[in-house]
């Protein structure tokens, strides 16, 4: 059993992990606009179509691949899946940085998409060192990490795409080699032997871990839940930069801005709000706060003309953050500590999923509803949209909003092999 400080030293070790690791990905997002309308000489409005297309590229590596590193994880442990997924991060930002056609770049995000594993293993990581009582808390480190790394992040890459559009790529790649190197020689590994189980092809895709998952009905229900909860919040990485250009005409510097104050907000939120409120309200209540606030929020932009309204409501986007880790938690407590790592993957892959669905289809309603060509003008209808989704996954949480509170989950045999 590990001692109090050596478990807060590896979630501090995680953290760190996680923030370097987002700021790879918040680097890039300013210049995307930019880039795309330099590889394919369209407006930006058409640009975004491109845009929703290589972030569903992504999705479905991510939704394919997702169970079978989870799986992985639980056999093998976490620290390899976390190495491994660190050091192709670095070469899919080199493949974009010297990417001279639209190809170039479907390839990088098909690279990073099949092991993009960094946020499922370091929940599954989380899960490893803490107690039931402590997961729903600790799982904020998660968004934590996201939200420091996007503050740094979006504002170098802003600055930095003044430069060119290729120069944040680079400092992405160099970030994330770093990362892989702090990792390879500093990261312990948290799965103990006895909670190693072996590895099944029939389990370790999106279907079969479904299949396992199964087996906890409250868990496939919350699944769904968050399924609708991530097309929604999906919405900022598909559309936001593009309605930032075109409702507010915010230059590469000020978007970087606006996504730093996000990442402000959610450090905030999910580092030290809900590590306060948590444990007072009990994960259902903190669930119903989070998506009330996501609701405020998505109807504010949706009707949003100037760029003070769309800070407001960062506020409220912020609060709302606490509700991934309501509900990692709420899933995490009904499933054995074996098969952490494929709820995990099976988690990521439903993100994978929704990430599929949500910049399609949120890409399409904003050129459908922006640009000198479109019958309605209404550019915040993306942001209109997400707040029916959020709506729904409310009713779907409800039950477990009012009762959260569940026998923990003990672990169900595996129907191949009841020995497992």
């Amino acid at each position: 059993m590990r001692s109090g400080a050596s478990n807060r030293s590896a979630l501090g070790f995680i953290l760190v992990t996680l923030i370097l690791n987002s700021m790879g990905i918040g680097l890039m997002m300013p210049v995307m606009p930019s880039l795309l309308t330099e590889l394919t000489a369209l407006p930006v409005s058409e640009a975004a179509r491109w845009g929703g297309a290589l972030s569903v590229v992504y999705a479905l590596m991510q939704f394919a691949f997702g169970p079978t590193l989870g799986n992985l994880s639980d056999r093998f442990g976490r620290r390899p899946v976390l190495l491994i997924s660190m050091f192709a991060m670095a070469v899919d930002y080199l493949v974009m940085a010297f990417s001279w056609h639209l190809a170039i770049l479907f390839v990088g995000r098909t690279l990073s998409g099949v092991a993009g594993a960094t946020f499922s293993a370091a929940s599954a990581y989380i899960a490893d060192l803490s107690s039931r009582e402590d997961r729903a808390k600790n799982f904020g480190l998660v968004g934590a990490g996201f939200g420091v790394g996007f503050v740094l992040g979006p504002m170098i890459g802003g600055f930095l795409g003044e430069f060119g559009t290729r120069a944040p790529f680079f400092a992405a790649a160099f970030l994330s080699l770093i990362n892989f190197l702090f990792g390879y020689f500093m990261l312990p590994e948290t799965l103990k032997a006895e909670n190693r189980r072996s590895f099944d092809w029939r389990r370790a895709n999106p279907f079969g871990a479904l299949k396992q998952i199964a087996a906890y009905p409250a868990v496939r229900t919350l699944l769904l839940a968050i399924f609708l909860f991530d097309i929604a919040h999906y919405v900022y990485p598909a559309v936001w930069s593009f309605y930032a250009e075109e409702v507010f005409s915010w230059s590469p510097g000020d978007i970087g801005l606006s996504l730093a104050a996000v990442g402000v907000g959610f450090a905030f939120v999910q580092g030290y709000l809900i590590r306060v409120l948590e444990p007072k309200l009990g994960p259902g209540k903190t669930l119903l706060i989070g998506l009330g606030a996501n609701l405020v929020a998505f109807a504010g932009l949706a009707v949003a003309t100037a760029g003070w309204m769309a800070y407001a409501m960062i506020a409220f986007a912020a609060f709302g953050a606490m509700a991934t880790p309501a509900f990692t938690g709420l899933m995490s407590n009904r499933v054995p500590d074996n098969a952490q790592g494929e709820l995990q993957g099976l988690i990521a892959s439903a993100a994978g999923l929704s990430m599929v669905v949500s910049p399609f289809v949120m890409t399409q309603v904003f050129a459908a509803f922006s640009g000198p060509g479109a019958a309605v003008s209404f550019p915040g209808a993306p942001f209109a949209l997400a707040g029916l989704l959020i709506l729904a996954a409310l009713l779907i949480a409800l039950p477990f909003i009012r009762l959260p509170h569940a026998v923990p989950a003990t672990a169900a045999p595996n129907p191949e092999n009841p020995a497992e």
